[in-house]
């Protein structure tokens, strides 16, 4: 199943009340009380972000952090009754990206845990991701596989254009339109600005594996998925 939250904390009332709290406001919320507990709840389950207690009975919150963030960007928000300056410090620096010190207020730490999830939301919508290939929209950057390129504005729009169509035929006539409108443009126009998506994600720009030539027709940028 997917999770909004997962609740890290061996107070168990507080927890309880915390979960229960934020599935009453759409934020769906479960929670554990032993790091083994998170483990296996990680394991069968995905969520969006971590409330973690420092101070657990086997272990401590920071540890368990630190074995997170070996495998997992998973934003992890801290809430501890430690009020040191040094605690925080030693949170933030171990991959924390935020410190909540308890007691806190439900409401509060509602409104948080809601802005760091907008803040993803955001993100997935603006980067999207298919066969290893990823477009980030805000700044028109592209991945393949280990490439990570800068795209100027025609280029990204040609290759977006060619994206939202993957592993599908993209006529020139789609492309045309869709990248230069009503301005002037022609065969050689477009495939100058095909050599230089080759040139900046291909392997070999001459034996193309990525955007493929349709002879006569147009285009195809091959993902190796159909969705």
């Amino acid at each position: 199943m997917h999770y909004n939250c997962l609740i890290v904390d061996d107070e168990k009332e507080l927890a309880q009340m915390t979960c229960e709290y934020f599935n009453l406001f759409d934020v769906s919320c479960i929670w554990t009380d032993t790091i083994q507990g998170c483990g296996e709840l990680m394991q069968t389950n995905s969520f969006d972000l971590l409330l973690l207690d420092i101070n657990l009975k086997e272990e401590s919150g920071f540890k368990l952090c630190k074995k997170i963030r070996d495998t997992s960007d998973i934003p992890i928000l801290f809430i501890s009754a430690r009020q040191s300056d040094e605690d925080i410090l030693v949170a933030l620096n171990i991959g924390g990206d935020d410190y909540i010190k308890k007691p806190y207020t439900l409401s509060v730490l509602l409104a948080k845990v809601k802005a760091v999830l907008k803040r993803l939301n955001m993100g997935a919508r603006d980067r999207a991701d298919h066969g290893g290939i990823w477009v980030d929209e805000t700044t028109m950057r592209v991945g393949v596989g280990e490439r990570e390129v800068q795209l100027k504005a025609k280029e990204f729009k040609l290759f977006v254009c060619l994206f939202e169509r993957r592993n599908t035929i993209v006529t020139k006539e789609v492309l045309f339109d869709t990248v230069w409108g009503d301005t002037f443009y022609s065969d050689g126009t477009l495939n100058v600005h095909i050599r230089r998506l080759r040139e900046k994600l291909e392997k070999n720009p001459d034996e193309p594996e990525l955007i493929k030539t349709v002879w006569g027709t147009g285009y195809i940028l091959e993902t190796g998925q159909n969705k």
